[in-house]
């Protein structure tokens, strides 16, 4: 079936059928999952699926619709639905489709050399792994192994002539594991998910990293509650900075729930803090040539030296807002509305190594691990669980589990005084080890 014809075929059918604006999705995909636990293979479930959603404006009001069902009968059918449903809501002049024909050239957003690699291959990786893990004397049990894959494409046509398509596919594995000592338990793990199956890491990397992570805090000490420097390690780094891109969700901004809704070109954070959303990078996990509504992908910095140099936008908010659209319209699929989301994130490295910034720290905590919601994107306060590694004389001295750290983003953000240089590229959302001069931790 020719997707691009149905699809630019099913937009003239909405105008048709009375709508003043229309905006056909379709998405078709493929997955395979394996799942292996003790030498033996668990699960294998492979599924293909197929969708389209139909967005209609009707007097200014949008209504929405999908099915599964590509019978000419069921999406004539979805179509006069979502019609119908749109004369029930309440007219928005901000409901608008996207006229950017513009198109974001990538590379290496599809490897054909996955779906051709036998299944017996994909399930030896697996067991590899999760043998090669459970060959660290640290390690007790095993939680599972996994290799996945996926496929899927996107066609997109609308009413003001967008018609485009795209193809992605990835692959990953990973291994979960128990390291044990006495009443003691603590699990670790390692995944890696790559556009190119030959980029895949190592097996024997993805076992050692997932067996330290189990074993490194066996024997924790409690340590008295200070205020001390805490060097946050690129696992936890997330439950900071996540926090600060929803904050620069320009829905939140509009709604005044943003701690930085006043903050444009405004410093905010420490100048070693530079945020880049990058939609256009070669094989980037988050990668695409253009978001869930057809406009254009882009490489943008959101923040620059610790000031706010840009907010996220899909069409319809940035419509609300007087502004273009970033690019940024997010879709869980073909069943869902566009919301707002960001393609690969990463904050830029400064120059020094991990050991270096542990060796500068006389005394503090280094968090690989936190619990909690992170900084809260309304009102810019941070609490949670952390679990990691008690410094002294810039060495590392002991586990240190059951601790809390706590402050407010204006505090934290200014107080990063160290910015690491181990900055992982491979993953759609990352951020180097960073240290923040001081916070207050909750032990003892």
């Amino acid at each position: 079936m020719n997707y691009t014809e149905l699809t630019n075929k099913l937009v003239s059918k909405a105008l048709d059928l009375g709508a003043d604006a229309a905006e056909v999705f379709l998405e078709t995909g493929r997955n395979l999952s394996i799942q292996v636990l003790n030498g033996e293979i668990d699960t294998i479930e492979e599924a293909a699926s197929a969708g389209v959603g139909f967005r209609v404006i009707v007097d200014g009001k949008s209504g929405f619709s999908h099915c599964n069902d590509f019978s000419e009968k069921s999406m004539e059918e979805t179509l006069k639905m979502a019609i119908e449903f749109a004369k029930l809501t309440t007219p928005d002049e901000n409901n608008v489709l996207t006229d950017n024909e513009g198109i974001t050239e990538v590379e290496g957003l599809f490897d054909p050399e996955i779906s051709s690699i036998p299944m017996e291959q994909k399930i030896d990786m697996a067991l590899k792994l999760e043998k090669m893990t459970l060959e660290d004397p640290r390690i007790s049990k095993s939680s599972g192994a996994s290799f996945g894959e996926a496929e899927g494409e996107v066609f997109i046509a609308n009413s003001n002539g967008i018609s485009k398509s795209y193809k992605t596919n990835g692959c990953s594995v990973g291994v979960s594991v128990v390291a044990e000592k006495g009443e003691q338990k603590n699990t670790g793990g390692e995944y890696c998910s790559r556009r190119f199956f030959k980029d895949l890491t190592a097996l024997d990397e993805i076992a050692k990293k997932a067996a330290d992570d189990a074993a490194a805090l066996i024997d924790p000490q409690m340590i008295p509650t200070q205020k001390a420097p805490v060097i946050v390690h690129p696992d936890a780094a997330g439950s900071l900075i996540r926090g600060i891109i929803s904050a620069l969700n320009g829905e939140r901004v509009l709604q005044g729930a943003s701690f930085l809704k006043d903050s444009m070109d405004k410093s905010f954070a420490s100048p070693l803090l530079t945020i880049v959303d990058d939609g256009t990078r070669a094989k980037g996990m988050g990668s695409a040539p253009f978001d869930g509504e057809g406009v254009p992908t882009q490489k943008r910095v959101l923040v620059e030296k610790g000031v706010v140099k840009g907010f996220i936008y899909n069409t319809k908010v940035a419509k609300r807002a007087g502004v273009s659209s970033t690019g940024n319209a997010s879709r869980r699929g073909f069943d869902g509305l566009p919301g707002i989301g960001t393609h690969n994130i990463y904050v830029e490295p400064g120059d020094k190594t991990p050991e270096e910034i542990i060796a500068s720290t006389k005394n503090g905590l280094m968090v690989t691990q936190i619990t909690g919601y992170g900084i809260n994107a309304v009102n810019g306060n941070f609490s949670g669980g952390a679990s990691g590694f008690w410094i002294e004389n810039g060495k590392i001295k002991h586990p240190v589990k059951g601790v809390t750290i706590a402050g407010t983003a204006d505090e934290i953000l200014n107080a990063i005084d160290m910015m690491g240089n181990d900055l992982d590229l491979n993953k759609s959302f990352s951020v180097p080890t960073f240290r923040v001069k001081e916070m207050m931790i909750g032990g003892a």
